[in-house]
């Protein structure tokens, strides 16, 4: 038998096992919470600072791997009660206690359809499956602008909460499997085999869907788990790290904090992340970790175990719980954004409140003998905790409900006059009657009773739904036909959400007038052949490119008779271009031109008014005064950029269709005409007011149609 480890060498450096408690790990949890919170108070400097939540990761890795495996090869199995005790008295208790606290704070600050939506979050992080819920969100093209959610970053809790169910299944799958097999059930290369082939599974996952699935890939565990291997590979070979020179060590762990620090500086949001640039953060944090295996005391862990950053890592957990719902919520508050200064105001309110939470909360959970004698009382604990959360986001929704207009109901707008008795008055065209409608509308106040769609059920038009708007990594074109399939005229509407939301208005107008429609869109991919990124995918739009291609030929094969473009004219430089910009303008002529080669008669639409706010959820906040949402036209109407387009529209042969008079005024763009609601988001039409227009859409188009 090997003499036991003495504690201190000939070296003066300390040995530490893997139940010993390691000083320098709680300074490191203090880089990484100091990170994440600069990072989101928009500290310059700092644009990777989300790649703390990668340190917290590999810590967890290391610390859970190290207790998990140290009782399986000791015993021979895990006790699942008293692991479950331990990390519901550590980790629910706080979480509870924010969840309510933000759900509280979300329903008395924000517009009620906001608040509604945070309260769905409370639930689903209470449940820790909020990771999940942000995944499947930030897929949705039309939810992709919203407003981020101030629970957003319990994201990682259920990343965590999802490791501690299956890891120690994996250890203890690993255990049986070693006993079953006759091998040494207490060797650590056995469980480290098991998972380096975790982690290099996970890393293949996070590399293919950091660019198909973006928002998967940052959200789900199934990504990030080889971040957590990383830290629990350490603690399987920390027998071995603890065998270096201590000059090696020093360098080992000062490299490993300086690639982490270095990777906060020189990330930032056009990274594609996690994908290989995690790679980064988690060899450096992995560095940290081995090197102080070694010399916990010496190197770069006598930095990281000086009392100040101690002390910020003891109360790392609340302060990164309580640092995002402060920051989101205060410009609520105080009815204006904050600044730089402000937003660091609101980082040392949070960890004051941190600080609270720790002393009043998190220690006394944690550490009551009451609990730490009995794992069934810690469980009953941590499921009530959890309870209160989720009663809590579903009384609040009920308190918070989704407002109903509480004004007259208003007569809903008829484009096209019923026939009748004859009337004195001159009969108006659909034009006429939707402009006098908007008119009517400019000074709306009280949101009428009768609106469609409620705020409560705006649904997206059936081509957002059917496949017929293809998404951000879709590419094949499918057969989308409507209208009357058989009919003699074929149209076409191409471009990208922006020709998709008028499908509803030349559906049914190809319908009444016997046409062929075949609809051609892709979300955030405008026709013109222009260089383009994706700010949702992180990277270059090949999927547009190829998607133009594949549009054009068909198009040129089935060469329809009329073909409708409409594109989104709110495109910024992360796009690689600017809407309006001579590059677009031009770009426009000659994607006009080539249409116009196929034999077809082109009609591009103008834009919409751009509302800039998301109008249902600030009319949920402005029930009363619905002009408190309708934009100026001066705002919400580019008129010089409208007439670069329509010049370089009729210089490639095409016509233009000038839209805004069906939906501003001189001085505003109402968002509710009759008793219709105009937007859907915070610049798509509703499928409602599409409709509406149908008539001056099938007007236009047949005018497109006419010979000249």
């Amino acid at each position: 038998m090997s003499p036991p480890r003495r504690a201190g060498t000939t070296s003066g450096r300390k040995l530490l096992s893997n139940k010993q408690f390691r000083p320098d790990i709680e300074g490191l949890r203090a880089v990484a919470v100091l990170a994440v919170v600069l990072f989101h108070a928009g500290v310059p400097g700092l644009g990777g600072g989300f790649i703390g939540v990668d340190v917290f990761f590999v810590v967890s890795g290391f610390l859970i791997t190290g207790m998990l495996w140290g009782e399986a090869s000791s015993t021979g199995t895990v006790h699942l009660a008293t692991f479950y005790a331990a990390r519901a008295r550590r980790l629910l208790p706080a979480a509870a206690l924010v969840l309510v606290a933000t759900s509280a704070a979300a329903t008395a600050l924000l517009p009620p359809l906001q608040a509604r939506s945070v309260l769905a979050d409370a639930i689903a992080g209470a449940l820790y499956a909020g990771n999940y819920r942000f995944a499947v969100e930030g897929t949705d093209y039309l939810a992709a602008d919203a407003a981020p959610s101030p629970l957003q970053h319990y994201w990682s809790l259920g990343v965590e909460e999802q490791f501690y169910l299956l890891w120690p299944a994996l250890i203890l799958a690993t255990a049986w499997l070693l006993r079953r097999t006759g091998r040494d059930g207490r060797s650590a290369w056995a469980f480290a085999g098991v998972l380096a082939v975790v982690a290099a599974a996970s890393f293949m996952v996070s590399l293919a869907w950091t660019r198909t699935l973006p928002a998967w890939a940052f959200f789900s565990l199934p990504t990030r788990a080889w971040e957590l291997a990383v830290g629990g590979l350490i603690a399987l070979t920390a027998v071995h790290w603890r065998r270096l020179h201590p000059v090696c060590a020093a360098l080992v762990g000062w490299g490993g904090l300086v690639l982490v620090v270095v990777t906060c500086t020189q990330l930032g949001a056009a990274t594609p992340y996690p994908g290989s640039a995690a790679l980064l953060p988690v060899l450096g944090t992995a560095l940290v970790i081995g090197a102080g295996c070694a010399i916990p005391d010496l190197g770069v862990g006598r930095l990281l175990s000086k009392p100040m950053l101690r002390g910020i890592g003891r109360v790392s957990y609340s302060w990164y719980l309580w640092h995002w719902p402060v920051l989101l919520l205060a410009p609520a508050l105080f009815g204006h954004g904050l600044g730089l200064s402000g937003r660091l105001a609101m980082v040392l309110i949070s960890l004051g409140l941190a600080i609270l939470t720790l002393h009043l909360v998190e220690n006394p959970a944690r550490f009551a003998a009451a609990l730490r004698g009995s794992s069934w009382r810690s469980l009953a604990m941590g499921a009530t905790a959890t309870g209160i959360a989720v009663c809590a986001g579903l009384a609040l929704l009920a308190v918070r409900p989704v407002p109903t207009g509480s004004g007259p109901a208003a007569v809903p707008v008829v484009a096209v006059e019923t026939p009748g008795p004859r009337s004195a008055e001159p009969t108006l065209t659909p034009e006429q009657r939707v402009q006098a409608a908007v008119a009517a509308a400019a000074d709306l106040h009280a949101v009428p009773a009768n609106l469609s769609p409620p705020l409560d059920n705006i649904t997206k038009p059936e081509a957002f739904v059917n496949g017929c708007v293809l998404s951000w990594q879709d590419i094949a074109v499918p057969d989308c036909v409507s209208g009357a399939a058989a009919g003699p005229t074929t149209v076409a509407l191409i471009g990208d959400s922006h020709a998709g939301m008028w499908h509803p208005a030349l559906d049914l107008a190809a319908q009444q007038k016997g046409w062929r429609l075949e609809t051609f869109a892709k979300v955030t991919c405008p026709l013109m052949k222009l260089p383009i990124l994706s700010p949702y995918l992180d990277r270059e739009f090949t999927e547009c490119k190829q998607w133009r291609a594949e549009v054009l030929s068909r198009i040129a094969q089935e060469r329809p008779h009329l073909i409708v473009v409409d594109m989104v004219r709110r495109y910024g430089a992360d796009f690689g271009f600017v809407s309006y910009d001579p590059a677009w303008v031009d770009g426009l002529r000659q994607l006009v031109s080539q249409l116009r080669g196929t034999g077809a008669r082109v009609l591009v639409l103008g834009p919409v008014p751009d509302p800039h706010t998301t109008v249902p959820t600030c009319l949920s906040a402005h029930m009363d005064d619905a002009t408190a949402c309708a934009p100026e036209r001066s705002t919400a109407m580019n008129d010089k950029g409208i007439a670069a387009e329509m010049a370089a529209v009729r210089a490639g042969g095409g016509q233009y269709a000038r839209l805004d008079q069906y939906f501003c005024t001189d001085r505003r763009c109402p968002v509710i005409v009759g008793n219709t609601l105009v937007f859907r988001d915070d610049n798509h039409i509703t499928a409602e007011y599409s409709e509406l227009l149908s008539p001056v859409l099938a007007h236009l188009a047949e005018s497109a149609l006419a010979p000249n």
